[in-house]
């Protein structure tokens, strides 16, 4: 009986806390300090990494900077706040960071339970399993019995441990605080596997000495929904911040990026894409912005495909191809509510 009233008077105290930071109303927080905070990860390549003039750049970065041009028409209007899977969601709990971006799985228990909303997911994905070339695992069902190193606070933990008891093999967990501290034990022996989502270890496999040598196995042993968050309450925040996803997405189809945008805006006669670009009406005026908010998103950061081809495309260090992440015209599932 204790443990379950304990619970009931944290559950209330999150709410209660959630509550009062929302009747705040983050946008105007936000401009009156004139940038928004951002959560990121601590440093994964393609979704929010610095290099080392602390320059970020990824898909999450992208997502932060997306809605710093919707409200000042400024890209570069983000501070980023470094965070562990750990304590991430305690960060936008307490109003440390005004939006989290760090390559987070949307899921029921955190949606309902931690005072937070989730906006639209930006990167769709799942969990594998990355091992050395020279173990001569072919499959995950081989591993029964490998030492497997992840990171503390993920569903990744969770999603492991569902899998080697579905399966009935046994497994040793070696579990961190850090990603990069997971991928230096994977480097240097400890485990004989690391796992996270895909596109994690396609990023941590380009900061290995030799990438080539380790093989991202087959199996995809979980769905994993990517995308921002934010505190629940203020509805206004969360739709800005999802709707600047849903520019980006409805930009790509209708084939404007940041290279043609102002000569669209200018030419185009199409009601659809003079709604998105504020060439007539003000289709941010029910989101506490100017009618300009989607031509800036487009302008200073790009369509959907600009921001994966340039973070995580082929022709980067990750080089992860489109796949499930293209356009629903495509053949993904990428699809965005109208602007209208």
């Amino acid at each position: 009986m204790k443990s379950n009233v304990g619970k009931l008077l944290s559950t209330a105290a999150i709410a209660a806390t959630i509550s009062t930071g929302a009747a705040a109303a983050t946008l105007d927080d936000v401009k009156a300090k004139g940038f928004i905070q951002c959560g990121v990860s601590q440093g994964v390549p393609g979704f929010s990494n610095a290099d080392v003039n602390g320059n970020w750049t990824g898909i999450d970065v992208d997502a932060c900077r997306a809605t710093a041009a919707a409200i000042f028409g400024d890209a570069q209007a983000v501070k980023f706040t470094p965070l562990s899977a750990k304590e991430r969601f305690t960060a936008l709990q307490s109003g440390e960071i005004d939006m989290l971006s760090r390559n987070t799985t949307w899921t029921y228990t955190r949606d309902t339970s931690l005072g937070l909303d989730f906006t639209a997911v930006n990167f769709y994905d799942g969990q594998g399993f990355m091992a050395r070339k020279d173990l001569g695992v072919e499959s995950a069902l081989d591993l029964d019995g490998a030492t497997v190193c992840t990171e503390q606070g993920t569903t990744t933990e969770l999603n492991m441990a569902d899998f080697f008891r579905k399966h009935k093999m046994n497994y040793v967990p070696v579990i961190v605080q850090k990603a990069d501290e997971a991928l230096a034990a994977y480097a240097s022996g400890r485990c004989d596997v690391f796992t996270t989502d895909k596109s994690g270890l396609a990023a941590h496999r380009s900061k290995l000495a030799d990438p080539s040598a380790h093989v991202i196995l087959a199996e995809t042993i979980s769905k994993e929904p990517l995308g921002p968050v934010v505190r629940h309450g203020d509805n206004q925040w969360k739709d800005i911040v999802t709707w600047a996803m849903f520019v980006q997405v409805n930009a790509e189809e209708m084939g404007i990026s940041s290279k043609n945008v102002a000569k669209i805006k200018s030419e185009s006669n199409d009601p659809g894409i003079r709604r998105l670009l504020g060439a007539e009406g003000n289709m941010g005026e029910s989101l506490g912005l100017g009618a300009d908010w989607a031509y800036n998103i487009i302008a200073e950061v790009g369509n959907y495909g600009e921001v994966f081809e340039r973070n995580v495309g082929p022709n980067t260090p990750v080089g992860l191809p489109r796949g499930i992440n293209n356009l629903w015209t495509e053949g993904g599932v990428m699809y965005a509510p109208p602007v209208r």
